[in-house]
């Protein structure tokens, strides 16, 4: 009975010295971490790496052949197909369009919003929060809503219009109407995100500058200019960063309201993408933009940090 204990132990053995090394105070942090390392890995990096590599074969999920490389010496070939038709440019400049309008919009009414909201006034905290909810809201209740707001049958724009001109009115006919439309409700959304970065910058600029710029009879843009903005120059910056980026990947504000219509007036990239993949399933295409509009990503992010950089060298 000894001997076998004995030898069930020592089998035992190699497993119970890897438990007790496993569990050694050293590595305790390394393993509490593992499981989200893994689910990461498992949810992110896996598929991240499986659609870049179909961006170099030749593949369609609607069928069953298997994917099939390009060869090396066309293996940029999806790269180079993308990037060689007419629609994919012209979804380019309509995406632009949109950003450029959209961002522009969110920091005009933001910074306006936050010069306001940086004043004590009555019910200051209930007006605050009532502008803050449409940054709460879900993309397709925004859609939604807007979809139904631009309606020519029932819309309220439709309507207001309509006590003018005795017609109604169809924002969503015409290519530029679409645009706007969009441009208006992505604004209308995001542009308390841009309130509340500059808002933090106003609420941290010392007061007793602003009371030495009275004793002095500074104006009020010399104010604005040399105590005001720098303080929110740097939150202002990194609210043009995001929202640009984010505007850039914008889809679902575009499929719900206008599905890239009317005919591809607003296809966005996003929305390119999407019918490649997923109404084409041409995945290896798709596959291949989407990591170019990643690229672009990637560049407007070191281009801010080249700025910040740049201006904290300045100072």
């Amino acid at each position: 009975m000894t001997t076998l204990n004995s030898n069930a132990t020592e089998q035992q053995s190699p497993t119970f010295g890897f438990w007790v090394w496993l569990m050694a105070p050293e590595r305790r942090g390394a393993l509490l971490i593992t499981p989200a390392i893994v689910l990461l890995f498992a949810m992110n990096i896996l598929p991240l790496m499986w659609s870049f590599g179909l961006s170099f074969f030749r593949y369609r999920a609607n069928r069953l052949n298997p994917p099939e490389f390009l060869g090396w010496d066309n293996m940029f070939r999806n790269y180079e197909k993308v990037t060689s038709s007419s629609a994919i440019w012209d979804s380019f400049q309509t995406t632009a369009i949109i950003v450029a309008g959209s961002v522009t919009l969110q920091v005009i009414i933001g910074f306006l919003l936050a010069l306001m909201f940086a004043r004590e006034f009555p019910f200051r905290k209930i007006l605050l929060s009532m502008v803050l909810t449409p940054m709460m809201l879900s993309f397709v209740a925004v859609g939604v809503f807007f979809k139904f707001f631009y309606e020519p049958s029932f819309g309220l724009l439709s309507q207001a219009i309509r006590v003018f001109t005795g017609e109604p009115y169809i924002l969503l006919g015409t290519k530029w109407g679409s645009i706007w439309g969009i441009i208006i409700a992505d604004a209308w959304m995001w542009s308390p995100f841009v309130m509340l970065l500059v808002l933090a910058g106003l609420v941290s600029v010392p007061k007793y500058l602003y009371e030495a710029a009275d004793i002095d009879r500074a104006s009020w843009f010399r104010r604005f200019r040399t105590i005001t903005f720098p303080y929110i120059k740097s939150l202002l910056l990194l609210a043009v960063l995001f929202r640009t980026i984010e505007t850039f990947k914008l889809f679902d504000l575009v499929y719900i309201i206008t599905e890239g219509g009317p005919g591809s007036a607003t296809e966005t990239l996003s929305v390119y993408v999407y019918r490649q993949g997923f109404q084409y399933f041409r995945t290896s295409d798709a596959s291949a933009l989407g990591y170019i509009l990643l690229f672009v990503v990637i560049v407007l992010t070191n281009l801010y940090l080249y700025v910040v950089n740049r201006r904290s060298e300045e100072l």
